[in-house]
């Protein structure tokens, strides 16, 4: 029986056990609360934002940050219809429209030009997601001059134009799930520039209390959005060694590059001029003419021992969405991103590849793609 090769995995090394174990012995009472405030001040410091805000999920942050915008029933918000639910579905938590933009084909983001076309009255804020550690169109959505929530769920790391992934959203959003390069298990953080926007996040994400309350005054009902201080701790040193764990996801893409150079038909992550990558996952699309539908191939490489993930299928297409006001639409326009998501997966990319390992991966494509 073969041995499984997984579709993802993080690098956990001794200085994540160590403040994990300082946590858990000495993370207590009036120290309930260090790695959380030394995680939240690294990130920012990181990035170059104001303020950072740890959270359960990257789908937490997308939600407060609806919410301190004031989006509600009525709005309508533009989102990419390829990408993963979560970076809709806290529309729907608020009461507000999501409305489903096609792909740009050379970028694999959000189309500037789809998203103009479905501007109106009630657009109160775009979410752009950086898929697959890619990066849209800034500039152009920019200048439309919406509220843009940046979901660099993906993509921390990759840079725009010279400027980090996490820079560009009056708020954005980042992922530290298992899957991710760097984790806390489960986990997210908020950053903003905005003082307004991080205190109505701050008391939003604690029942509605104002930061430093002790006698448990609510002031409106709010959420339970905190993350713990063991996955602080876990975050803290991830992030201390975030050049590293982008280094490694750069070299398996690029091991990658060289292997499947020799396949004609399949083409990886864009290279686009101005934006460089971090490669959260290497994602292949392969030709109309090899007739191979997505989970098709990814049932294959099950059976030889590859796990594999599908290119996300656009969210119009889902059961979740049918009666969605835009559904129908965006089954119709979103062309682009119907063609892409049938004819792309995600190849194993986790931080315990070696290139030994990219090589058997690689000797089972050419078997899978050989001439259409």
């Amino acid at each position: 029986m073969h041995k499984i090769i997984p579709v993802a995995g993080p690098s956990i090394t001794d200085r994540e056990i160590s403040y994990v174990m300082d946590a858990i012995e000495n993370g207590w009472y009036a120290h309930a609360n260090d790695y959380v405030e030394k995680f939240e001040n690294t990130f920012k410091a990181t990035l170059g934002r104001t303020y950072a805000i740890s959270l359960p999920s990257c789908t937490s942050g997308l939600h407060l940050s609806l919410l301190a915008l004031g989006i509600g029933p009525g709005d309508e918000v533009i989102v990419p219809d390829a990408t993963w639910i979560a970076s809709a579905a806290p529309i729907s938590y608020v009461g507000a429209t999501p409305i489903f933009a096609d792909m740009d084909p050379e970028t694999w983001c959000l189309s500037t030009a789809s998203v103009q076309k479905l501007v109106s009255p009630r657009t109160k804020a775009i979410i752009a997601v950086n898929l697959y550690g890619n990066m849209p169109d800034y500039e152009g959505l920019a200048a439309l001059g919406i509220p843009i929530i940046e979901d660099t769920a993906e993509s921390i790391g990759s840079t725009y134009q010279g400027k980090k992934s996490g820079t560009f959203g009056l708020t954005s959003c980042f992922s530290f799930h298992g899957s991710k390069t760097m984790t806390t298990g489960e986990g997210g953080m908020l950053v903003t520039d905005s003082k307004e926007i991080y205190d109505q996040c701050m008391m939003l994400r604690d029942h509605g209390r104002l930061p430093g309350d002790v006698t448990f005054q609510n002031i409106q009902v709010g959420h339970k959005y905190k993350m713990s201080n063991l996955q602080a701790a876990l975050g803290l040193a991830q992030i201390e060694r975030i050049d590293e764990l982008v280094k490694k996801k750069r070299d398996i893409f690029a091991w990658y590059a060289s292997a499947l150079s020799e396949i004609p038909g399949l083409t990886l992550n864009p290279d686009i001029m101005g934006v460089e990558n971090s490669y959260w996952m290497t994602t292949m699309i392969w030709d109309r003419s090899f007739n191979l539908h997505k989970l098709d191939v990814m049932q294959s490489l099950k059976e030889r021992g590859i796990d594999s993930r599908p290119f996300f299928s656009p969210l119009s297409s889902l059961k979740a969405y049918e009666a969605a006001q835009d559904a129908t639409r965006a089954k119709q326009e979103n062309l682009i991103s119907y063609d892409i998501c049938g004819r792309g997966l995600n190849l194993p990319s986790g931080a315990h590849l070696t290139e030994s390992c990219i090589d058997k991966i690689t000797a089972v494509l050419k078997i899978i793609f050989q001439s259409p």
